[in-house]
């Protein structure tokens, strides 16, 4: 499958207005060869007037094969014929033959509003156009899991934790589902006329069952084909946004029988039914209490009153599926949260029945270790990588900047990001960057809202702290590490793992217990001896090991890891580092954070704290202002008490891509595959 086609991004560059005409057109051509009410406009009144014959055509072909149904549907309709031949209905519940085939991305998208209009309401879901499309809010778009699973009997086994339902309330469930209230059919598109248009919308999905394996297995594919009444196309919007578009499936190129090198033999329905809430149990054929089985008792498919609502008339899916490998499944809600979960059963059931692959409840996100590097960078930087220089860069890249002759480079697209030097130091009390170019320095004004790059990908930002009124400089690692959360049940943190700690982390103020002796234990620390610290081997690790705590040739991450145990260090070192408080630690690195070098040997008159009934306070200030710390809350202790815990001076949470959340498939490749991939030529 194209998924450049499927997504929709292989659209020409053009104004939203030229592609909303375009689809504008498109529609009201696909209206009125189905003989359904047009919305054109006056210049588009011209063409239909030229092709009136053409459409006539176009209609009458539709209407001799008012009873064709495309492939997919054919195997549904198959399927349904088998699974409910035992019932002995008059008639097996039919599928709509005449819907209106949501057969290019953003199809879906445009039905959902009228004509002309940039709002559309009814009692189920309410669409806004907004600057980056358009905005679904369905009336209840909240749901629980809980009693809404129910499978049809007869054919795989029905789990324990799965309502089963009798087979005769599935059939009458599923011809209600296709035979809705007028006012359902409605599409939004054609809201606005005094007769709008009443069709089923349809939307076919090829979403990914097995990846592939490069030189051994192509990528492996079901086919789900949605029907929806005309007034739900916004759910079809929705699904349509996350798997793709599957083409027209009256056309053989989208025929997944066709397509036997890709397709898992697998075929899936979703019917939209919010109109099966409020059936009784008696009208959809469940039995009297008196003459129901336990299980029937257990699952509340049986009745009491002839009044009683099926389900208690909340929301609720109903499927039906065997060993053949098609599933159809009806969803008594217009939920968007149902629709996506649907594809994901549908997907874990083709897979189960093709083997080998898997689909699970998964996240995932590609995270950035970022860097807090206080004030200043390019002091003993541990993030300097060696063998990258500018002009290597410069003549790889250098059709994307315009480099300059002072030896840093300006993207040519986005003028605020700067190319830099590998050996570029920053100052964010002088807000400079200086390097070396030719043996001279150089110097350009360091800015917010830029973005500095080096040779290696390495970027570093001017960052304002979200709790204090003072500014940082964050280094971001150019190559992230994929963190995937596999086999997670709901609830289990599949989202949460692409979500930025910072939702966790609150700013408060810093406290001491007394400030003047813990002062004299910050002195102490200053004032030690660090050149007998390392193990004999691993002197080489400082290149000048007689540097302070407070000289400006330690950056504040070259003192948290001069504090930081490491089995490098002697046993003797390690235990006076274990026996310095974390509250000690903390204020330390908060002194090193903000030190200046004019500050010399007083900088304890910088630090102090209010008397409160004349005696000293404990919220520690800095220049009469506040300190403000990070702290994590952790969940909850015994007594419903946050359980927190202060961060390190430099922590700056990871920056995160999501790649994945709640469907992703996945497949063993055995060790057969391997071995025979690393045989194929060119492996």
């Amino acid at each position: 499958m194209d998924f450049a086609h499927a997504l929709g991004l292989n659209k020409a560059p053009e104004t939203p207005e030229e592609e909303r005409e375009k689809l504008q057109l498109y529609i009201n051509l696909k209206l009125a060869s189905s003989g359904q009410p047009t919305c054109v406009s006056e210049e588009s009144a011209r063409f239909f007037g030229i092709s009136r014959d053409l459409l006539k055509s176009y209609r009458e072909k539709n209407r001799l094969l008012s009873n064709y149904q495309c492939p997919v549907d054919l195997r549904i309709q198959n399927f349904l014929k088998q699974y409910l031949a035992d019932l002995g209905l008059e008639s097996i519940p039919m599928l709509p033959t005449q819907t209106l085939v949501l057969d290019r991305h953003g199809v879906a998208r445009e039905l959902s509003l009228p004509m002309g209009k940039d709002e559309f309401h009814s009692d189920i879901v309410s669409s806004y156009r907004v600057q980056q499309g358009v905005l679904h809010n369905p009336a209840s778009d909240r749901r629980t899991t809980k009693g809404s699973f129910h499978v049809a009997e007869g054919g795989l086994p029905v789990a324990g934790d799965k309502k089963a339902v009798p087979k005769q309330a599935y059939a009458y469930m599923l011809e209600k589902a296709l035979n809705p209230p007028r006012d359902l059919l409605t599409i939004p598109f054609t809201s606005g006329l005094p007769e709008p248009a009443h069709m089923f919308v349809s939307l076919l999905l090829r979403p990914t069952v097995c990846p592939e394996i490069p030189g051994i297995e192509p990528e492996k594919t079901m086919e789900v084909h949605f029907l929806a009444p005309g007034n739900l196309v916004s759910n079809l919007d929705f699904v349509e946004s996350i798997f793709g578009n599957g083409g027209n499936p009256y056309l053989a190129d989208f025929d997944a029988g066709l397509d036997v090198e890709h397709w898992t033999g697998t075929t899936g329905c979703v019917i939209l039914a919010p109109h099966l809430v409020g059936t009784t149990k008696k009208e959809a054929g469940l039995p009297h209490w008196g003459k129901a089985t336990s299980r029937q008792r257990k699952d509340g498919m049986c009745w009491k009153q002839a009044d009683e609502l099926y389900n208690d008339g909340q929301a609720f899916k109903l499927t039906a599926r065997d060993e053949n490998g098609v599933i159809v499944t009806m969803l008594a809600d217009n939920y968007f949260g149902y629709c996506k979960k649907e594809v994901k059963t549908q997907i874990s059931y083709s897979a189960n029945l093709f083997g080998l692959a898997e689909e699970e409840h998964a996240g995932g996100a590609l995270a950035f270790p970022r860097r807090n590097h206080g004030e200043e960078y390019g002091v003993d930087s541990r993030t300097y990588k060696p063998g990258y220089s500018f002009e290597d860069m410069a003549s790889r890249y250098g059709e994307v900047m315009d480099v300059q002759p002072e030896g840093y480079g300006i993207d040519k697209k986005y003028q605020d990001i700067i190319y830099m030097k590998q050996k570029s130091r920053m100052d964010l009390n002088a807000q400079t960057v200086t390097w070396e170019h030719e043996g001279e320095k150089q110097t350009i004004r360091l800015q917010p809202g830029k973005t500095y790059i080096q040779p290696s990908g390495y970027k570093i930002e001017m960052k304002k702290h979200p709790g204090a009124p003072s500014w940082r400089l964050i280094g971001i690692d150019p190559e992230g590490t994929f963190c995937h959360k596999p086999s997670t049940v709901s609830g289990g943190g599949k989202s949460e793992i692409s979500k930025s700690l910072n939702d966790a982390v609150i700013y408060r103020p810093l406290f001491v217990d007394d400030l003047q002796n813990d002062l004299d234990m910050v002195q102490a620390i200053f004032d030690r001896d660090y050149t007998d610290r390392f193990k004999p081997g691993f002197e080489h690790e400082d290149r000048d090991p007689t540097r302070k705590p407070l000289s400006p040739e330690r950056s504040l991450g070259s003192v948290i890891k001069l504090l930081t145990p490491t089995s490098n260090y002697t046993d003797e070192f390690n235990d006076w580092l274990a026996s310095i408080s974390p509250r000690i630690l903390a204020l330390v690195f908060l002194i090193k954070r903000f030190y200046r070098i004019e500050w010399g040997d007083q900088w304890r008159k910088h630090l102090s704290v209010d008397e409160v009934d004349g005696a000293p306070a404990h919220e520690l200030k800095l220049y009469d202002r506040n300190i403000i710390a990070s702290y994590l809350r952790v969940g909850f202790d015994g007594d419903a008490k946050w359980r927190t815990f202060k961060l390190r001076q430099d922590y700056i949470a990871t920056e995160k891509v999501q790649m994945e959340d709640d469907i992703t498939a996945s497949v063993v490749a055995g060790r057969i595959h391997c071995r025979l991939r690393s045989t194929l030529p060119g492996r």
